[in-house]
């Protein structure tokens, strides 16, 4: 089943890594160090990076000192994130639905709206109740979410891109539950088609996580709109950075 699934096959594709390529190291590592800052973890906490890519948030939290593991669904991009382990840093291949490790990270990253993929709520409640299993008491989860009311009001329906000799031309729509966005890549000398995926991200609300974290004892602490860890306002952040703590 899980290969039908599009993010199986889409993020561990070649057109997939070479889209996302530019993604910015010095806004990530920058975002990772203001929200360390904020939390204060103890020296040598252990922390989890789940659907953590290639690790570029993973690789920041080791060098700051802490004890990191990085899981990703996508082979490719954790062969890729291997290569930078260490004794303080590993990367292993799995499903956020499925168990991990049980109450033993201090400090749970899911960022970059890397949730909100599945096809039913209970895939989604799964998720939740298995990142949370492995958080201590008291611990904290950190989700770094798009902002639903902000999207809506700042929807463009359509972008081309051209990289390596390749068009990416990119659509985008919505409905009530979700947003979508259909990729398609073509040979930029012929026209040829090359690829074809469609993202799909559920319209999760502020409400819709504290229900979903709150069936697992988590308590939501404080929600950031942006990055620098600026307050969130429904209608104009871009994002929305939740934290939520263990609390039984």
């Amino acid at each position: 089943m899980q290969s039908q699934e599009w993010f199986s096959n889409w993020f561990n594709s070649h057109y997939y890594h070479l889209l996302y390529n530019n993604r910015d190291e010095i806004e990530a590592n920058t975002f990772i160090s203001k929200i360390i800052h904020y939390l204060k973890p103890l020296p040598n906490s252990r922390m989890l990076d789940v659907a953590c890519g290639k690790g570029r948030h993973s690789k920041a939290l080791s060098e700051m000192g802490f004890d990191v593991i990085g899981i990703d669904l996508s082979e490719e991009s954790i062969k890729e994130a291997k290569l930078s382990e260490s004794r303080q840093l590993h990367f292993y291949k799995h499903d956020m639905r499925l168990p991990f490790y049980i109450n033993y990270f201090d400090i749970v990253f899911n960022l970059f709206t890397s949730f909100g993929y599945f096809r039913t709520q209970r895939e989604h409640n799964n998720a939740i109740r298995s990142i949370t299993q492995g958080i201590k008491q008291n611990g904290i989860l950190v989700i770094d979410y798009l902002n639903t009311h902000f999207e809506e009001n700042n929807f463009t329906s359509s972008i081309e891109k051209e990289i390596d000799k390749l068009k990416f031309i990119i659509t985008k729509w919505q409905t009530e539950t979700h947003f979508y966005k259909q990729i398609q890549v073509a040979d930029s000398t012929n026209g040829l088609p090359r690829h074809l995926s469609t993202e799909r991200v559920a319209k999760f609300s502020l409400g819709d996580f504290n229900e979903m974290l709150s069936l697992q004892n988590m308590q939501i602490q404080q929600v950031f709109g942006d990055y620098n860890l600026n307050e969130y306002h429904i209608n104009t952040s871009p994002r929305m950075i939740i934290l939520a703590k263990k609390v039984s």
